[in-house]
């Protein structure tokens, strides 16, 4: 692995995605995504007694799945770089903690499931032959957890987003046919000043950015470079901040710039008002529709830039402003 440029790293190895599952909710399965998710579950608590519980079998039986359809033993992976939006990750280790496999929990938000990828490739590129990276999120527990209880019913801004329930996971190697992880662009904590919880898309869109133009500049790279740029969860409203700002920076992304939170739902039919979010967002847009995409060679070459608000419900309630961070991973064939 070496640096180029500001702040990319390129893979001296070809760090294989063999495999990839996904695990989605009742909203989720309703989209336009539904046939490319492994599962698709038919209520939030899927027999569990909270969302919490649910949250943690999402990624445990998410993370089965990817590992099963890699045709390797559990004794094969080398660590776990897993993370998500709950207090102290507690679906991650809940859902791990049974696996008997070297674990790392991560958290950057909803930037995790990319920041999971990184460390994974550093990893296989150090020496180690396989790791698992998953990614979980849970529209009501998060709602608890951030906002307000469902219970009370609140009326939810124009500018909120959805955060998805589900699961994404994917299995690295050493060893495989590709698609191959070739570069990532660790991101910078921005924070321009929003405070508002409700206004994810703009608390993230300059971070997004900043990776973007970080990326592009160090690898030599155009936009057009890429069949597809895909931000993690922006949102429509976010979505259409980056195409701006970018266009103002000398970027065109219109004609291959979209975003899971927005490809997740159907805005008009689902009342999920900006899109979807949360880190199951990029993780099972990733792991359903995109590798399938790539696996078919329908697309060749992906930047995925996972971004995640880097707040909680204290910083919030204490007039803090919203710093973002934004993570990007090139995948091509």
């Amino acid at each position: 692995m070496k640096k180029i440029g500001t702040n990319t790293f390129k893979l001296d190895d070809l760090i294989s995605i063999v495999s990839t599952a996904s695990i989605v909710g009742p909203k989720e399965s309703d989209g336009p995504l539904k046939e490319y998710f492994d599962k698709c579950v038919e209520d939030e608590f899927w027999g569990e007694k909270s969302w919490e519980k649910a949250e943690s079998k999402f990624i445990k039986e998410a993370s089965i799945s990817a590992l099963n359809k890699s045709s390797l033993a559990a004794t094969d992976i080398d660590c776990i770089f897993s993370g998500d939006l709950l207090n102290q990750c507690i679906s991650s280790t809940f859902g791990m903690r049974d696996s008997n496999i070297p674990f790392y929990g991560i958290f950057g938000a909803c930037s995790t499931f990319c920041e999971a990828l990184s460390l994974g490739s550093v990893f296989i590129d150090a020496g180690a032959n396989n790791v698992l990276c998953a990614t979980s999120s849970h529209f009501c527990s998060a709602e608890k957890q951030f906002r307000f209880p469902l219970e009370l019913g609140n009326q939810r801004t124009p500018n909120s987003q959805w955060t998805v329930t589900g699961a994404g996971s994917v299995v690295l190697s050493r060893n495989g046919k590709g698609p191959f992880i070739t570069h990532f662009t660790p991101g910078v904590i921005t924070d321009m000043g929003i405070k508002d919880a409700n206004n994810m898309g703009a608390a993230m869109a300059p971070a997004a950015l900043k990776t973007l133009i970080t990326h592009l500049s160090d690898t030599g790279r155009s936009p057009d470079y890429y069949d597809m740029i895909l931000t993690g969860d922006l949102g429509y409203v976010g979505k259409d901040i980056l195409i701006k700002l970018a266009a103002e920076q000398g970027y065109d992304i219109s004609n291959v710039y979209n975003d899971c939170g927005v490809l997740m739902f159907d805005q008009a039919k689902q009342d999920t008002h900006a899109g979807g979010s949360g880190c199951a967002c990029s993780a099972t847009v990733f792991s359903g529709y995109i590798y399938k995409l790539l696996v078919e060679k329908n697309i060749s070459k992906v930047l995925l830039i996972a971004t995640g608000a880097l707040m909680n419900a204290t910083s919030s309630q204490q007039g803090e402003s919203i710093p973002g961070i934004a993570h990007a991973v090139a995948i091509e064939l």
